[in-house]
């Protein structure tokens, strides 16, 4: 990929995060792509944690003394620290509404609005 793709790229997500639907379809559709970028951005997150921890793992495998056992909790750190991440990441991904409650958003906005026109008004 070249430096003019990437930077077309950058522009396209840009112009998709200014994006204002002009139909109803055209919201669902927006928020399909939302919906499914996060996803995919999970398994990406997913997929790296484990390739870096498996090679982590092989690293420290061969750099162990003779005799000496792979189970020590330092060789963890990364992959606990790291996965508790990674389960915050899909907790957000697959139950976005599970701490904040469906329509949590548009509530707390509808909340603002009406405390600003309360402001404006005295």
């Amino acid at each position: 990929m070249n430096v003019q793709n990437r930077m077309d790229q950058r522009l396209d997500r840009r112009d998709f995060k200014n994006f204002i639907p002009s139909s109803p379809e055209e919201a669902k559709y927006y928020e399909a792509t939302k919906r499914v970028k996060k996803i995919k951005g999970f398994y990406t997150h997913a997929l790296v944690y484990v390739v870096i921890n498996i090679g982590i793992v092989i690293i420290n495998i061969k750099n162990l003394n003779p005799g000496e056992s792979y189970f020590k909790l330092e060789n963890f750190f990364t992959l606990f620290f790291w996965g508790l991440g990674l389960l915050a990441h899909g907790l957000s991904v697959f139950l976005p509404n599970f701490i904040f409650g469906q329509d949590w958003e548009e509530k707390k906005m509808k909340q603002f609005m009406e405390e600003e026109k309360k402001k404006s008004w005295q």
